[in-house]
């Protein structure tokens, strides 16, 4: 029974085609806004910064979830990281990140689901983690389900022990229902 809240972000668990493939893509250096592993992030769209990543907030649009960077720092040092330190600074910035829309992914809810929600979309909540670990803590917030639109699109439970519907903190799959890159889907 999954009865305590212990939130692990947005983990990529599968893949219709068997692999998921990291897609590369860059961080504006010195960006003031630290991204933690397993939390979402969105493409850039103003003029400042085009085209390059950052974190998502509750109820944006995203490509996918944040898996690391690698990059120089302003010593010269390469570094890979599962975490982007708010306003780092450094030279070939390289952050590997999901972008496809197909991609099933495993968050915790932050309160009871039932069979009966398959379909229905909710948001995250405010994206939160450990700068220690470099881990998010984000989980699925099910007071925000909605009728139309919504980040995320429950589509299953997670298979494995002490996980059921009706617990008070289930773990749920869930694909993005408001891709950048796809037209949005409609709840159920």
């Amino acid at each position: 029974m999954s009865a305590a809240a212990t939130p692990f972000g947005l983990v990529p668990a599968y893949h219709p085609s068997g692999i998921i493939r990291p897609t590369a893509y860059t961080i504006t250096s010195g960006y003031a806004t630290g991204i933690l592993s397993n939390q979402p992030v969105k493409i850039v769209p103003s003029s400042t910064g085009e085209g390059t990543i950052a974190a998502a907030a509750v109820g944006d649009r995203s490509i996918g979830t944040f898996l690391g960077v690698s990059y120089v720092d302003a010593n010269g040092v390469f570094t890979f990281a599962n975490k982007w330190t708010a306003s780092t600074t450094g030279t070939n910035i390289t952050a590997f990140v999901t972008l496809d829309p197909a991609i099933v992914y495993n968050i915790q809810a932050d309160d009871t689901l039932t069979v009966a929600d398959i379909g229905k979309q909710y948001d995250m909540n405010t994206a939160s983690g450990s700068t220690t670990t470099g881990l998010s803590t984000i989980s699925l917030d099910v007071a925000s389900v909605s009728v139309t639109n919504a980040m995320y699109r429950v589509i299953g439970l997670t298979p494995g022990p002490d996980n059921a519907w009706g617990d008070a903190y289930p773990i749920v799959q869930v694909q993005i229902s408001e891709h950048q890159n796809v037209a949005s889907i409609a709840a159920y």
